[in-house]
């Protein structure tokens, strides 16, 4: 059986993991509050993840023979351990498709009105967020007053504020540009993608049809005491935020940048600072910390767990599954053929895995031969529906 001190971190542990307020103050959270069935798993993955319950390997040099070993990973998409390699990966198999254009960061937020509706029908909700997000990209980007063209669009749902309060919105990565009917690309400016003001209203309009459409639908939730024509009415006359970030320096450096978002979690290891029996104590920005009773600490996190099966990464536009191999390469060559590419600037490291590398690695010992997996060592968390490590199933 292997110990901790077998262990093979790529980093240094951080003094406080996610995983032991957990193991403290789970099984009393559980006690007093109901939990939905991919809550329970998000805490029972976190607790097991990277222990003997899990299983694990060890690894041997075919050089020198050194051996050492490590355990399995949880894989869930909530886990803060699990998501660094998952996010290398991501990286890698996007930059394919990168367009050698500018890009634009946008960020799209549900109104605090709404918050109550969504984590009553978070799955509706949260789609009816992205349909109207990419639909009002597209709808802009087309109309020949502002660019004529359809961009290239990766949208990612982020349900979370620094303080793990529940704030749902979609940040978007946008080419600035389009493809045309007629197959050339219209470039935007550098610095200015659309009008903020435009954005944020044909949002706020679509998502409010949208809404009331699901509501007299059925297909939503109102929490208790909500008076629905009341706070629609008030939602048209509110102005929503659309916030457009500073363009990128390069096309490589979209979805390196893009991937700090795609697999982050609500909240990561590294900010925790402390725990004790009053409170868990964080950082939030600009060298401030928060600190929360145990008990809710854990219930907000776990507003943030993903329903089943929810794709929280979606692409549009030219990235859209429909277009990747059709409409993509024939911007490719528009831009080529425009002379509108970008030069390359000099790539960013890739993110550090924080978990065992599926490939084989250089031996830590020797630095010549590489290690492979001598000893698979067997799960021991219990028995019954348990099968071993969770896999997340869901991107």
């Amino acid at each position: 059986m292997l110990h901790s001190r077998h262990l093979r971190p790529s980093r240094e542990r951080p003094r406080l993991e996610v995983a032991e307020i957990v193991r403290f103050h789970g099984g009393a959270y559980r006690e007093r509050h109901f939990l939905s069935p991919r809550q329970r798993k998000a805490l029972r993955d976190i607790v097991l993840c990277r222990t003997p319950a899990l299983g694990g390997h060890e690894d041997m040099c075919d050089s020198c023979g050194h051996i050492e070993g490590g355990y399995n990973s949880c894989g869930n998409r909530h886990c803060p351990k699990c998501q660094a390699l998952a996010q290398g990966r991501w990286i890698e198999e996007r930059k394919e498709r990168i367009l050698p254009v500018h890009h634009f960061h946008l960020v799209f937020t549900l109104p605090a009105p709404l918050r109550p509706l969504a984590l009553a029908s978070q799955r509706e909700v949260y789609d009816l967020l992205f349909r109207t997000a990419s639909a009002t990209l597209n709808a802009i980007a087309r109309d020949e007053r502002r660019l004529g063209g359809t961009p290239a669009v990766t949208a990612v749902l982020h349900t979370w504020n620094r303080e793990l309060g529940f704030h749902p919105h979609i940040h978007a990565v946008v080419s600035g540009g389009g493809l045309s009917p007629d197959g050339r690309w219209i470039p935007s400016p550098r610095e200015f993608l659309f009008p903020v003001r435009v954005l944020s209203r044909l949002f706020r309009g679509k998502f409010l049809d949208g809404l009331r459409r699901l509501v007299e639908a059925g297909k939503v939730r109102l929490p208790a005491g909500m008076d629905f024509p009341k706070v629609l009415a008030a939602l048209y006359r509110q102005e929503w935020v659309v916030y457009a970030k500073a363009p990128f320096a390069g096309a490589e450096h979209v979805f390196e940048y893009l991937g700090r978002y795609t697999h982050r979690v609500a909240i990561s290891n590294e900010r925790l600072v402390s725990m004790g029996d009053t409170g868990v104590c964080f950082r939030t920005r600009d060298g401030k910390t928060k600190t929360l009773p145990p008990e809710e600490f854990l219930r907000r996190f776990l507003l943030h767990v993903l329903p089943k099966g929810f794709k929280k990464i979606r692409h549009y536009g030219l990235l859209a599954p429909s277009a990747v191999n059709t409409r993509l390469p024939e911007a490719r060559a528009a831009i080529e053929r425009q002379g509108l590419a970008r030069p390359r600037s000099p790539e960013p490291a890739p993110p550090k895995a924080s978990v065992a590398e599926e490939e084989p690695r250089p031996c830590p010992a020797c630095g010549k031969g590489r290690m492979s997996i001598r000893i698979e060592i067997p799960a021991t968390a219990g028995t019954g529906r348990w099968r071993g490590p969770a896999v997340d199933d869901s991107s």
